[in-house]
């Protein structure tokens, strides 16, 4: 399972990356004006600076939601970095957008998908990635692991390539949910990641082993 970090900081991004564990960035216009990034030239500029610290593919969105406009703007994302996949919406002209992209040798992933009718597309059309939000659907009460194992069956059925990217994590159990019903890919947190580090009996164990070696010295 690829562990990417979900977010335009660069701290937390150069944290996950000494941990050793980091295969890639998820991130979006909404994270970026998180960490104070607006502009067109400074968003770009910033996806630049990510691909400066991570080894493995760096999501950048798109803005436009027609085909041209999504086009135009992939292509300049493309041309940044050699590590830049472009992020496209699931919808009618993004579907339209992943099957150029593909036929031009560009990585896509592709976002915002709720529904494994609309990750059956997403593969169809040659996406790289597919990104269903699992806790976008649990704040509506629907099972957002279980949409990980559909898409992960259907997937299988027919041998796609298409990575699944789990999206929207929000806690650590999200990623061992994930990794059990096979997801390829999680993007979330860094205290996601971290909470992977946890448990009670680690610290106690190693609380002893340090007391016991301390007695004879």
């Amino acid at each position: 399972m690829k562990f990417f970090i979900d977010t335009a900081n660069l701290d937390q991004i150069k944290d996950a990356q000494e941990l050793g564990i980091l295969d890639g960035v998820t991130t979006n216009p909404s994270l970026m004006a998180k960490e104070g990034i607006t502009g067109k030239n400074n968003i770009l500029k910033h996806y630049v600076d990510i691909c400066n610290i991570v080894e493995g593919d760096v999501s950048a969105e798109v803005i436009a939601t027609d085909l041209q406009g999504m086009i135009r703007e992939g292509e300049a994302l493309a041309d940044l970095h050699p590590q830049i996949v472009v992020k496209v919406p699931m919808i009618r002209d993004g579907v339209k957008a992943l099957k150029y992209f593909a036929d031009k040798g560009i990585r896509t992933n592709c976002t915002l998908v709720f529904s494994p009718g609309q990750a059956l597309l997403a593969a169809k059309a040659g996406a790289t990635y597919v990104s269903p939000f699992i806790g976008r659907l649990d704040d509506v009460s629907s099972n957002g692991v279980h949409l990980i194992s559909e898409i992960r069956h259907i997937y299988d059925n027919y041998g796609y390539e298409t990575q699944i990217l789990a999206a929207s994590i929000r806690h650590t159990m999200h990623i061992i949910d994930c990794a059990k019903v096979g997801a390829d890919v999680m993007t979330g947190p860094l205290s996601a990641i971290e909470g992977l580090l946890k448990h009670p009996l680690t610290d106690i164990g190693l609380e002893k082993f340090l007391a016991d070696y301390n007695k004879g010295n």
